[in-house]
């Protein structure tokens, strides 16, 4: 009989062991133009921002990292490796993954955007100013004065870039015809948990039209959950 007990306590006291939490990260892949919007220069120039927003289980936003990629040349039907790592034989910089913890029974949001760059010394100013708070937390204040909008991936992006003080407001930057495409995931905490599911690949088309010029890229990014290793405290 005490043999019984030990063992029920034994299962009770593992059934109630805290979970660790998981840590989200979106590693852009690849891009690869279909069709350009730019056809006299055989070439668009083209931009990435991207971010990660956590919600807690009261879907209150506690937390945003950004991260951002370009500005780069790509031609008719290539395709850049986002993750190829710098060197000599290297034609572009690779696309730094960002990462966020996700809240207990809460959600996280992976947003990105894909730019055309018109004027290329701004698109790199933004773009410095973007890279310097890399995968630095903010506090995504903005987001709580949107929340009775409908929350668009670039409206994600942007409040995130506004959270970590750079400033700037994408929406207000951008026209119509500089926006390629954007794209969101959406991923609840205890869902994950439930299907024991660590990675989700995201495949995303862009297309539309500019001026009889039509265009059209393929995306793909990846979400990762790893679990947080908490370090023992020191005596």
């Amino acid at each position: 009989m005490r043999i019984i007990l030990i063992l029920l306590t034994l299962v009770h006291l593992v059934g109630c062991a805290r979970q660790p939490s998981l840590m989200a990260e979106l590693v852009p892949r690849s891009i690869t133009a279909v069709n350009l919007e730019e056809t006299l220069g055989g070439r668009d120039e083209v931009m990435m921002a991207y971010s990660l927003t956590s919600y807690d289980a009261q879907n209150k936003p506690v937390g945003v990292v950004n991260g951002g990629w370009g500005v780069e040349a790509i031609k008719k039907s290539q395709q850049l490796d986002l993750q190829t790592k710098g060197s000599p034989s290297a034609e572009h910089n690779p696309a730094k993954p960002i990462q966020l913890t996700l809240p207990k029974n809460g959600k996280i949001v992976a947003s990105l955007v894909l730019i055309e760059v018109d004027d290329y010394n701004q698109a790199k100013q933004t773009l410095t100013k973007i890279q310097k708070v890399h995968n630095i937390v903010a506090i995504p204040v903005g987001l709580l004065l949107t929340a009775t909008e409908a929350l668009t991936p670039l409206k994600y992006v942007s409040a995130g870039l506004v959270a970590s003080g750079i400033g700037l407001q994408l929406m207000d930057k951008l026209d119509d015809d500089d926006l390629l495409g954007q794209s969101s995931v959406e991923l609840h905490e205890s869902a994950l948990r439930q299907k024991k599911q660590r990675f989700v690949h995201v495949p995303a088309m862009f297309s539309g039209s500019h001026m009889r010029n039509s265009f059209e890229y393929q995306l793909t990014y990846d979400v990762t959950l790893k679990t947080v290793k908490i370090q023992p405290a020191h005596q």
